[in-house]
């Protein structure tokens, strides 16, 4: 058997043979046979896709990323965006911080840079938005430089292929040195795609397919037995639950209220209906005077940090009512539910069950 500590362009060879038969179809992605008839990434869709990925699924962002880019087709286009229309196409993807960083970085790129991304690690790092691994991911991807990508597939695909039993997040440096190791010079960019690819096919987190691993040979987890408990990772607290109130209503025309929350903050410059705090024990807070409904029903979220219960509420518009700072009266006509953040949609689902 060899080493792979030993010969890690072999492991590195091994598993781009297996990308090149193997890798996934995706909108932004340029797959290995175009790649080596000389068609090159277009750095904002990769930029865009892994802006897009972050926290997310591949299944959940495709259509993101497919309208977006129908809309927005180029970075200038997408700089020149008004902030709601980007926010509203957004709605639903969740991690709001994130397309208000896009925006910035779209202003960035466009205004400063002429429409072109930087090339390298340390331009990317520079821009609005974006962090070490997608820095990386981007440098290498779109600009086939043999930077380390370290997501959460290819931290466990090195916790296995090592055998390493410290638990994340504290051994994240010991797996990027694993990972760095593995990086070739030829087809970084098919290599970094690769090793995310193998992650989400084969070495999953449950039940992986040991069995058609290209890397199954040298694998140390897969001959130790141990391969299904990792990576370990150090517990998380439980989550606290805090509580709130939304108030929904509308006018006799059938336009609706509702309120833009302020761009710090989560949801943060998305429209939703207004509402309390969120905290332990939230004061009701409705935006005027009225015969408040009580629904019946609670709407249940989970956020990163905690989960959330809200209590809806809903009355008619009073006639002549003044809108306070960030409120706003939405046409029935200009109204989509699919423009609301999902905390704020499964209020409005309320309504019609």
């Amino acid at each position: 058997m060899r080493d792979h500590a030993v010969y890690p362009e072999i492991l590195s060879q091994d598993l781009l043979e297996w990308y090149d038969r193997h890798a996934r179809q995706m909108p932004w992605r340029v797959g290995p046979e175009a790649r080596a008839a000389g068609v090159r990434p277009d750095p904002y869709r990769i930029w865009l896709s892994e802006v897009m990925l972050q926290q997310t699924t591949v299944a959940a962002v495709k259509d993101y990323f497919e309208r977006f880019t129908r809309r927005w087709p180029t970075v200038s286009d997408l700089a020149a965006a008004a902030d709601a229309d980007v926010m509203a196409e957004w709605a639903g993807l969740g991690y709001y911080a994130r397309a208000r960083n896009l925006l910035k970085c779209a202003r960035v790129v466009a205004d400063d840079l002429s429409g072109v991304f930087p090339d390298t690690y340390e331009g990317l790092i520079a821009l609005p938005g974006i962090g070490p691994y997608t820095a990386a991911a981007i440098s290498a991807i779109a600009f086939d430089r043999p930077e380390t990508v370290l997501d959460g597939n290819v931290e466990r695909v090195m916790a296995r292929l090592h055998d390493e039993h410290a638990p994340l997040p504290g051994v994240k440096p010991v797996l990027k040195d694993h990972a760095a190791h593995l990086t070739p010079a030829l087809r970084p960019g098919d290599y970094a795609q690769a090793v995310m690819d193998l992650g989400a096919t084969i070495c999953t987190p449950k039940s992986p397919a040991c069995g058609i691993c290209p890397w199954r040979t040298p694998c140390r987890a897969r001959l130790n037995g141990t391969a299904a408990e990792l990576p370990k990772k150090t517990p998380k607290k439980p989550k606290p639950t805090r509580h709130g109130f939304v108030y929904i209503a509308r006018n006799h025309e059938g336009d609706w209220l509702m309120e833009r929350r302020p761009d710090k903050g989560l949801l943060g410059g998305m429209l939703g209906w207004p509402g309390s705090d969120w905290n332990e024990a939230p004061t009701e807070a409705p935006p005027f005077e009225a015969n408040w409904q009580d629904l019946g029903a609670e709407v249940r979220h989970t956020f990163t940090h905690f989960h959330l219960i809200l209590q809806v509420r809903m009355a008619e518009l009073p006639a002549g009512f003044n809108l306070s700072d960030g409120q706003e009266i939405i046409k029935r006509h200009d109204f989509r539910p699919s423009d609301l953040p999902t905390v704020m949609r499964k209020a409005f689902d309320l309504l019609h069950r």
